[in-house]
């Protein structure tokens, strides 16, 4: 029997057990007691009322409470706890009444009348005055059910919508916000609507200078008695008792900050500075004015606006030098029916310079494990304008685990070194034009060694000059016009020589070792940032180079183009991962994910340098199979593949599946299934294999399994267990032998 088939059988007995088990409930049900059953709601539209569908879903939500759960008609919740209140319980019916016990909810707990009431109030804020309501009772072996009958009125719809005026000016600004307001002609009666437009009217109010201004103060009226038929005019007024301080526009006279704010600040004399109509306290310079200005949105004389402190407040947060940010107002007269307010903002800062240690214990996507020391120093305020200079030192021993046909073990030192200014770095200014975030601008220079025993050395340069930018809460732009990577392979040995001589594909993309280029990232980013239930995480990157080297380049005595005697790489890539977060309540979640990209090697190159190829497999891949172990296409590869350099190509699809629920406490589960490929573009292929065609879904790589995650506070350490069920080499599913499963240890969620 195939392992499939055995997984299948299994767990069909295993459920047709605990289902069995699940319908013994009968025997634990008090006398004279029934099972709650749950209710439903049946609605009556004689009146052929229009768009009844929200009515009918905001009804069912007053339906409570909720009957227990029932899986394949059984209440195995509520089976797993009556047995649990027995005197002798095992671990495993504890354990389960824990997860999934759920207490009786018997007939008797419900009040019809209670929900009747629920009803007939919901339908009556909806404009349906005077539907009529009432329930029966369907009554079953072991349980009672409700059905509740709504009789639905004909609605009352709006006629006619005006403010009663008044000659303060407050009233001409709600004025101008009725004029553009949702409550048209026609609509139907909605106590929803109506505060939802009190706070349109609040927010929009705000906005106008009105610091003391609150919803609270707004209160409308309809009336019914001009019309025989079900129509109501709207009337919208302030409050008699709304105080007179709310119905003024105020200003702000003063911004004042405070740029290295602390409980010493505020005994000390402090120097006064005003700077673009700003004044600065700091006994000494902290915080350079002049960088501070350009993150404030409130200026003198300008208007009370909620938005522009709430914006504010976030941009100097994202400076990165500072843990508190506070603007407080302070009302301190009224003149000529106008108000007025100070400013000050407090900036409470972080500790100028970091320096951390860290012993690390290192496992990476191509199977390579072993011991790390990093050390690294920051400095958040390196120019006193909130640069953040990174200084990281690594050093690693690493050796692949798996591996069994040779010894494969390195030495691996680093340093990288980024620069951060908060601001555009850009002939102009260009300040005013950014009103959610101002973009940041990195340097960035990072040297790496690899000494990989008994193959060979590799020394690689990189640096880089770019902006990152938040557009708003979702949308972010990561831009970097100058992009230079210089790969220098040396004290290569004979063995790898010998590799490289049988696949002229991995030689070719190993000779053009240097790369300059522009790189550019999109990211939409839901997770975390949104109370939508279910979430979206879209990435797409750009990467093109050699271009701007091919107009400045010249011919070298083969023939080659080169820049500064240098063969230079010429390609443009492109990919995009796509992942679906849909919440399945009870801290389960159902994850689904695309990904796809291409490079096209052109001009200089005939192939992908090598590290920018594409590679699948590994735990963050396809996780039943090794990490660049799959493809390209059907490639069934020789002897000489147990090296990990073979399997890359020119384009990579792949989709993941993947269900997560809790365990126990900070334990983690998940089932999942992977699928994955890489490609060749064009005739590159490695012995006239592994091109991309109309088959490539038959050569696919598939491969499911279980995981085991604990996650302490997003912080993810992940064991998944996975099982590959179709080869690339294979069209369909064949015989899978256990042996060649794969476990895979990693820090953080694939995705």
């Amino acid at each position: 029997m195939r392992i499939k088939e055995k997984f299948l059988y299994g767990t069909s007995l295993m459920l047709l057990v605990f289902t069995i088990n699940a319908c013994r409930v009968k025997r634990f049900i008090p006398e004279n007691e029934k099972l709650y059953g749950g209710a439903t709601i049946k609605i009556i539209n004689s009146n052929h009322v229009k768009k009844i569908s929200g009515i009918e879903a905001e009804l069912n939500e007053l339906l409570r409470p909720e009957p227990n759960s029932k899986f394949l008609g059984s209440r195995v919740g509520l089976f797993y706890h009556y047995k649990a209140q027995k005197e002798e319980k095992g671990f495993i019916t504890k354990y389960l009444d824990k997860k999934i016990g759920e207490e009786p909810v018997y007939f008797s707990d419900i009040s019809q009348s209670r929900v009747l009431d629920l009803i007939k109030n919901r339908l009556d804020n909806r404009g349906f005055f005077n539907s009529k309501v009432t329930s029966s009772v369907q009554e079953k072996k072991l349980s009672k059910s409700v059905i509740y009958i709504v009789e639905l009125a004909e609605p009352y719809t709006l006629e006619t919508y005006q403010l009663e005026n008044d000659s303060l000016p407050i009233y001409k600004e709600i004025q101008k916000n009725l004029e553009k307001t949702l409550l048209k002609k026609g609509t139907r009666y909605s106590l929803e609507a109506f505060k939802q437009e009190r706070i349109e009217i609040d927010d929009k109010i705000k906005a106008k200078g009105y610091y003391n201004f609150n919803q609270d103060f707004l209160i409308f009226e309809a009336d019914t008695n001009q019309y025989q038929k079900k129509k109501f005019d709207l009337y919208l007024r302030l409050k008699k008792e709304t105080p007179k301080k709310a119905t003024i526009p105020y200003k702000i006279d003063r911004v004042t900050v405070h740029p290295n704010y602390n409980l010493a600040s505020q005994k000390s004399t402090q120097d006064t500075l005003k700077y673009k109509d700003v004044y600065f306290l700091q006994d000494t310079v902290f915080f350079k004015k002049e960088r501070l200005r350009n993150y404030l949105l409130l200026k003198e004389n300008d208007f009370y606006n909620p938005y522009n402190s709430k914006i504010t407040s976030k941009r100097l947060s994202s400076i990165g030098t500072y843990k508190y940010v506070n603007i407080q107002f302070e009302e301190y007269k009224n003149v000529d029916s106008v108000g007025h307010l100070n400013a000050d903002i407090y900036l409470s800062p972080l500790n100028k310079r970091a320096l951390g240690i860290e012993l690390q214990a290192v496992t990476k996507s191509n199977n390579f494990s072993g011991p790390g020391l990093s050390v690294n120093y920051r400095n958040r305020n390196l120019f006193k304008g909130g640069e953040l200079l990174t200084i990281m030192a690594t050093a690693a021993y690493e050796t692949q685990v798996g591996n069994n046909s040779e010894d494969l073990n390195g030495t691996q030192l680093g340093l990288n070194t980024s620069l951060v200014f908060p601001r555009l770095i850009f002939p102009g200014n260009y300040n005013g034009r950014f009103k959610y975030g101002i973009p940041k601008t990195k340097v960035a220079l990072d040297i790496e060694y690899l000494d990989r025993s008994n193959l060979y050395n590799l020394t690689s340069f990189t640096s880089s000059f770019g902006y990152t930018w938040d557009a708003n809460k979702y949308l972010s732009y990561q831009l970097n016009p100058i992009n230079i990577n210089y790969v220098k392979l040396s004290n290569t040995t004979a063995e790898f020589e010998e590799i490289l001589e049988n696949n002229t594909f991995l030689q070719s993309s190993f000779d053009q070792q240097f790369i300059a280029g522009l790189t550019f990232n999109f990211t939409y980013n839901e997770l975390g940032r949104s109370s939508k239930k279910n979430q979206v995480y879209f990435s797409s990157n750009l990467d093109v180079a050699g271009n701007v080297l091919s107009l400045m380049s010249s011919k070298s005595a083969s023939g080659e183009k080169e820049f500064l005697g240098l063969e230079y790489a010429q390609y443009a890539k492109i990919d995009a991962d796509f992942r679906h977060y849909i919440d399945l309540g009870k801290e389960q979640q159902l994850i689904s994910r695309l990904y796809g990209g291409i490079g096209i090697p052109y001009g200089n190159s005939e192939v992908l340098p090598y590290t920018k190829q594409f590679f699948s497999g590994g735990p963050y891949s396809v996780r039943g199979f090794s990490s660049r172990s799959i493809g390209p296409g059907a490639y069934a590869g020789t002897s000489s593949d147990n090296s990990f350099f073979d399997r890359s190509g020119d384009i990579r699809l792949e989709a993941n599946l993947e269900y997560r629920f809790p365990v126990y406490s900070v334990l983690k589960g998940a089932l999942f299934t992977d699928a994955g490929n890489v490609w060749l573009y064009g005739q590159n292929g490695v012995d006239g294999e592994g091109q991309f065609s109309s088959k490539f879904l038959n050569e696919m790589a598939v491969s499911a399994g279980v995981g085991l995650r604990v996650d302490i506070q997003s912080f993810v350490i992940r064991l998944d267990y996975a099982t590959p069920i179709k080869l690339p080499t294979s069209p369909t599913i064949e015989k899978i032998q256990l042996k060649e499963s794969v476990l895979n240890f990693a820090i953080g969620y694939p995705f």
